[in-house]
């Protein structure tokens, strides 16, 4: 039967992802993952998911490993071969889900990055020199917003003191406040943007079509690249802001509602390294 073969079921679960109303980062990312999967079995000559078995997902996550991903990255490979299996169980096309019982590689989580207020303010004095770039950097530090969720702001999404953030992958619509400093990095921006633009996205490319986070990505990468910051991802902008909000007072439960965090040990986490930076700056006098 056609219907159990894994290309056809892979593309079903992508319609489902679809159906779900996932963002477009988060299915590609699915597909990918599960295309590299569908592979390795075609090469040991498994095509029908009945064929699949404990045995054969070990096998692929040790191959990972031996190419040099990372343990990281083949647990997250594991998650959505989880995802995808638990879609079929679901659906009553197999009736037992094997994955569940292939372990995780065990990893140590490192510690988030957290941008000394030397580096990111040279990120903000190399950013001055592009209005859009400048507003990007300004935006992502004072707010703590995801990439994804600063390439879906709309024109509209301005409001007063505040930045209504979209519903993006599982993250609810909420609105974060907005400092001076954001607001007239926006303003500036929109003085060489305008508002006469057919697409009502925030940010633009110069031909007028909606920035992609591929295209976000780009640019502060050539910001860290030419202010000497190594290491780094635009994420770690967001991680700064949580760190310094906590490090002025904040409490928890604010800093977790206003990034989207929906569980708060998610923020918890951040504790320690202010602890640690208190603890250094006490030690160097500072405080």
């Amino acid at each position: 039967m056609d219907t159990l073969l894994l290309p056809s079921l892979l593309d079903k679960f992508v319609t489902h992802l679809k159906t779900q109303e996932k963002s477009e980062f988060t299915i590609i990312a699915y597909k990918k993952d599960l295309e590299q999967f569908v592979g390795f079995l075609t090469s040991k000559e498994k095509n029908d998911i009945r064929e699949v078995k404990k045995d054969d997902i070990d096998g692929f996550i040790n191959k990972l490993l031996q190419e040099n991903y990372t343990k990281k990255s083949a647990s997250r490979k594991l998650n959505s071969i989880r995802t995808f299996f638990r879609y079929l169980k679901n659906e009553e096309i197999i009736e037992q889900n094997p994955s569940l019982d292939v372990s995780h590689p065990k990893y140590g989580q490192a510690p988030p990055r957290i941008f000394s207020k030397l580096e990111y303010r040279a990120l903000r004095d190399v950013g001055k020199e592009d209005p859009r770039t400048y507003a990007l950097i300004e935006i992502l530090l004072q707010t703590g917003i995801k990439i994804g969720e600063i390439a879906n702001l709309r024109l509209s999404d301005q409001e007063d003191d505040n930045l209504r953030i979209r519903t993006y992958g599982k993250n609810p619509e909420r609105k974060v406040p907005l400092n001076k400093a954001a607001k007239k990095a926006i303003a500036e921006y929109l003085r060489i943007r305008g508002t006469t633009a057919q697409d009502d996205h925030l940010f633009i490319t110069r031909t007028g079509h909606p920035l992609l986070i591929r295209n976000i990505r780009q640019i502060i990468a050539r910001c860290f690249r030419e202010v000497g910051i190594e290491n780094a991802t635009v994420n770690d902008l967001r991680n700064t802001f949580i760190a310094y909000q906590l490090i002025n007072g904040a409490s928890v439960e604010y800093i977790a509602k206003i990034v989207g965090h929906r569980r708060l040990s998610s923020t918890e986490r951040f504790l320690n390294l202010v602890k640690e930076e208190a603890d250094r700056k006490e030690r160097l006098g500072q405080l």
